[in-house]
């Protein structure tokens, strides 16, 4: 991150037109949720395939309109490094050329897919994580009907919190039945949270080493 920051790479915006439906000081709410807030590398968990590659540099490409497309060429050899820690596979020089022709000619007037979010924390929030924790679990567990985009958000915040994820322990904190918890979790999301899991275990048994 230290490359990405020296270079002053946007990887994190808010909503632009979307308009938030409530704000209180630490936060926003989008009853109907948002696509436009993009937080790239906001947990530790690593790139595991091609696919979650190509949306990543995609996003770069896209927040950052100004970038050359030699600076883009760095910035996606950097990012492609195994060494640098953010993908967790290897991949050949051809490979990489071939995501970068591929996203250059992507029209960018079309936003980059993304996962909707309904609560926003803003920049300036002093919350640690346990109570942000808390009010995603308050607000969204207030809700009539859980969407897939609220189980993400509860995944997200359980990372962040350094909470190992289960289906029992979200439909306990959204307040709704493991049923409907398997319901809203399609493969991908599972993936997800396979994957949110496996970097909190490397994340702790990093840290155990480092005490002995």
């Amino acid at each position: 991150m230290s490359y990405i920051n020296a270079n002053k790479v946007i990887y994190r915006r808010g909503p632009i037109t979307d308009v938030a439906t409530y704000e209180t000081r630490y936060y926003y709410f989008y009853e109907e949720g948002t696509h436009q807030c993009y937080e790239l590398f906001r947990t530790k968990a690593k790139i595991t395939t091609i696919r979650s590659l190509v949306w990543h540099l995609t996003v770069l490409w896209y927040l950052n309109p100004d970038m050359s497309v030699d600076r883009f060429k760095d910035l996606t050899n950097h990012i492609c490094d195994i060494d640098n820690n953010f993908i967790t596979f290897t991949i050949n020089r051809q490979q990489v050329n071939n995501i970068i022709d591929r996203i250059y000619n992507i029209d960018l007037d079309r936003a980059p897919k993304n996962k909707i979010r309904k609560i926003i924390f803003k920049d300036n929030c002093v919350l640690d994580r346990i109570e942000k924790l808390k009010i995603v679990g308050s607000v969204i567990g207030k809700q009539k009907k859980i969407t897939e985009s609220d189980v993400y958000e509860a995944m997200i915040y359980f990372n962040d919190n350094n909470k190992q994820i289960t289906i029992k322990k979200l439909a306990e904190y959204l307040g709704v039945t493991t049923r409907t918890i398997y319901r809203r979790m399609g493969s991908e999301l599972n993936k997800e949270k396979n994957v949110l899991n496996k970097t909190l275990d490397e994340k702790i048994q990093c840290s155990e080493l480092h005490k002995i």
